[in-house]
């Protein structure tokens, strides 16, 4: 396994039991491959998935106090969704630090959403077993917390789904996104990013995953649509 020392200066963690996080970062392609009875990520995704799940809700609960029950588990699942996750964990590498066997090579690990997204929750899984749960809910806080800002009380709309359909319906043609820059720390991502139409920039927005900041680009642009 490569050296995780690297990760856990990203997270900020100090491990009291390294062997968590190995397990966190084991496919199971590797026993698979390798006859082995090594435990892999799989239980630990399990408890990641419910700490996140737990996190998140508090998150948006307290965030916005007038926000319908409906809208708060529209956007709870839209931050936990497949694409958002991976995009976190492509955000600090860490298809780096996952191990697999044969069958599965480094490129389809780091190109693998659903591989990134399940290694993230048993990664979150591990952290909340070594360190407890007030600090991986300040650790989950600082991760999701500014997308969570960037909705309002308002419905969960797909910006994006939203601005292409007023394109195509006019013009008959697409939109495309395109990153324009990012910045910080491996661990805490800025990204901003454009949405055009036939070269022409219609708006630019930012968030902690490019996904987030596309939707917001989107959102800027129908802002302006309607100008």
């Amino acid at each position: 396994m490569p050296n995780i020392e690297e990760l856990f200066k990203t997270l900020k963690v100090k491990p009291h039991n390294v062997k968590l996080y190995e397990m966190a970062l084991t496919h199971p392609s590797y026993n698979a491959d390798a006859n082995t009875k090594h435990s892999d990520y799989e239980r630990l995704e399990y408890m990641g998935d419910a700490v996140l799940d737990y996190a998140i809700a508090d998150l948006i609960f307290n965030e916005y106090k007038d926000m319908a029950p409906g809208n708060m588990s529209k956007l709870r699942s839209y931050l936990v969704k497949s694409k958002t996750l991976s995009s976190y964990a492509r955000s600090i590498n860490l298809g780096e630090y996952i191990i697999s066997g044969h069958s599965v090579t480094k490129d389809q690990v780091k190109q693998s959403d659903r591989i990134l997204e399940d290694c993230f929750e048993a990664i979150i899984g591990a952290i909340y077993l070594d360190q407890g749960i007030n600090f991986v809910f300040e650790l989950i806080k600082s991760i999701f917390l500014e997308d969570v800002k960037k909705f309002g009380n308002e419905d969960m709309t797909d910006y994006k789904s939203k601005l292409q359909e007023e394109m195509q319906a006019e013009f008959r043609e697409s939109v495309h996104y395109d990153l324009v820059s990012e910045s910080g720390p491996a661990h805490d991502r800025t990204y901003v990013m454009s949405v055009s139409f036939n070269d022409i920039v219609l708006a630019t927005g930012t968030g902690k995953t490019k996904k987030a900041a596309e939707q917001d680009a989107a959102k800027n642009a129908l802002k302006k649509r309607s100008v």
